[in-house]
């Protein structure tokens, strides 16, 4: 099966803001495009995945993000992160209403293609299912299989929502590229020790983070 992943990203100046106190806030914008860069760019170059989707208003981002093959659509709704996602399902469905769809966070630095896959063929065998972050909170990848609705239910305590809506979730040991999304700076602290890739690595080059 092959996978059309929707991430979504807040405009570039409001994004990670919880970044602040630990790297400052002078630097979120670009850690967050780093981060997002990262992202996409594993995600493309996962077997399981035929392609990627953005959904962002930030024109930088957008610009940034398409050179690395990934297909940008503005947030028409404007209304946060799940009306963001649920616009990425139509807009793919539109054309494709059988398409099957993951939408996966845009903080996942770390992310590694391998994993991913095992991810997304777990998923395969659900209709809905969804991988919990490494706090065990919130969310970081929710499928939903060919003619199956998305209902996106991401932000704080995810993890409860996409349950209680339904959506299995994936007990996978091994994967903690796909969990580890980046909120604070031990998130990030984390993120490096996995590794991250080259758009993040060159960001953080230097970086002291405080907190």
């Amino acid at each position: 099966m092959q996978w059309t992943l929707v991430i979504p990203l807040k405009p570039l100046v409001r994004a990670k803001s919880r970044l602040a106190p630990a790297a400052g806030d002078a630097l979120r914008p670009g850690l967050a495009l780093a981060f997002a860069q990262d992202t996409v760019a594993a995600a493309a170059a996962c077997a399981a995945v035929r392609d990627v989707v953005v959904v962002t208003d930030d024109a930088r981002a957008g610009h940034e993000l398409a050179t690395l093959g990934a297909l940008v659509v503005p947030d028409t709704p404007q209304a946060g992160l799940n009306a963001a996602l649920a616009h990425g399902e139509t807009v793919v469905r539109a054309t494709r209403p059988r398409a099957p769809l993951a939408a996966l966070n845009a903080d996942l630095p770390s992310l590694r293609p391998a994993e991913l896959a095992r991810v997304l063929t777990a998923a395969a065998a659900f209709p809905r299912a969804f991988l919990p972050d490494a706090a065990g909170i919130g969310t970081t990848l929710l499928s939903a299989a060919p003619g199956t609705e998305l209902l996106p239910a991401f932000g704080a305590a995810s993890r409860a929502r996409h349950r209680a809506s339904g959506a299995v979730e994936l007990p996978l040991d091994g994967v903690g590229s796909v969990r580890q999304d980046v909120d604070t700076g031990d998130d990030l602290r984390t993120a490096l020790t996995l590794g991250v890739g080259p758009h993040t690595a060159k960001a953080t080059a230097g970086l002291v983070l405080v907190d």
